[in-house]
């Protein structure tokens, strides 16, 4: 369940790890108000670190992209799910190594910066390392998919299924990495979220020794941070809707919850409870003999999302199935 703090979580985690779309940015346009989050935490000492999954990317051209957007961002603040990539694969082969790489430039550039050798599908090689990349060839795949059959080892930067474009949601790496898994009947290492290594890299790239994951994901950000037993802010500014919040498991329940990233300069209270009524702020939340969701009151957009969350998981815990919340509308998230 949701834990509370005294003080703002700014001031508690020296170092917050930003999840981009949905959390940063939502297609081309910043999120309101996260610009202004992120430079009022650093003025309070927090490190940021800008985490991504999506390996097509350099980290100077997601900087770029933030800034931009008028988010301040150096190279040295991103840290992508390629960079992971190279970490494990350096780590296990050594500087050197020819690495078959299936991507874009993103990819090779993270190889290229760890000392490895990126060659092309059919050279020789010591590992395959794959990531999203919209002008990878089929052919390509297929020579991939039968190398690792044949037992070249394999590195995938991230399984999402999905991925956000100009044209709405298109099929993400995960579908390339099923693909060549069921193929194969092989499964890749993986150091994209919700795998640990992006969040160990990130760690060791960016420094903090209370770090803090922020997403608006369940089944990547938060989850990934559960897995490993990191403090986690989930943001309700992305893809995390009220249906998808209520039917959250164990392991995808955020530690702190707040409406958009100015929860990282506040305080967060814990829901307490009462019988069969949950509190926080100005509002409660029960559910009714019809297993339909009830919240009453009024406050900030914040402590409505915690009363829903903590009441609706124990519904779901005690009995199996999510609340229903067909009749809740989510307050604005204007701060009273």
């Amino acid at each position: 369940m949701l834990r509370g703090t005294d003080r703002a979580l700014c001031d508690q985690h020296d170092l917050a790890m930003l999840d981009l779309d949905g959390v940063v940015y939502i297609g081309g346009e910043a999120v309101p108000g996260a610009a202004e989050a992120i430079a009022a935490a650093r003025e309070r000492d927090q490190r940021i670190a800008f985490i991504t999954n999506n390996a097509s990317r350099t980290p100077e051209t997601v900087a770029a992209h933030l800034t931009e957007l008028g988010v301040d961002a150096a190279r040295e603040d991103v840290v992508t799910s390629a960079q992971a990539a190279a970490r494990v694969l350096v780590d296990r082969l050594g500087a050197g190594a020819r690495v078959a790489a299936l991507g874009a430039d993103g990819l090779l550039e993270a190889l290229r910066e760890e000392g490895l050798e990126p060659v092309g599908i059919e050279d020789e090689a010591d590992a395959l390392a794959t990531g999203y990349g919209p002008d990878v060839l089929w052919r390509d795949i297929m020579r991939a998919a039968v190398r690792v059959r044949d037992g070249l080892w394999w590195v995938a930067s991230n399984t999402d299924m999905s991925i956000p474009t100009a044209y709405g949601t298109a099929p993400g790496h995960g579908v390339l990495v099923e693909t060549l898994s069921r193929f194969a009947g092989v499964d890749p290492v993986v150091a994209g979220k919700p795998a640990r290594p992006l969040l160990d890299e990130t760690v060791r790239r960016v420094g903090g020794a209370t770090p803090l994951m922020v997403g608006d994901r369940l089944d990547t950000d938060i989850e990934g941070a559960v897995g490993v037993d990191m403090p986690a802010l989930l943001v309700m500014t992305g893809v995390t809707g009220l249906p998808e919040l209520v039917a959250a498991r164990p392991r995808e329940r955020p530690t702190y919850l707040a409406a958009d990233l100015s929860g990282l300069l506040q305080a967060h209270p814990e829901p307490t409870r009462n019988g069969a009524t949950v509190a926080c702020g100005g509002w409660t939340a029960e559910v009714d003999g019809a297993a339909e969701l009830v919240v009453e009151g009024d406050g900030s957009a914040d402590d409505w999302w915690r009363v829903v969350a903590t009441a609706a998981w124990e519904h779901l815990d005690a009995g199996g199935r999510p609340v229903g919340v067909d009749r809740l509308r989510p307050p604005s998230t204007e701060r009273r």
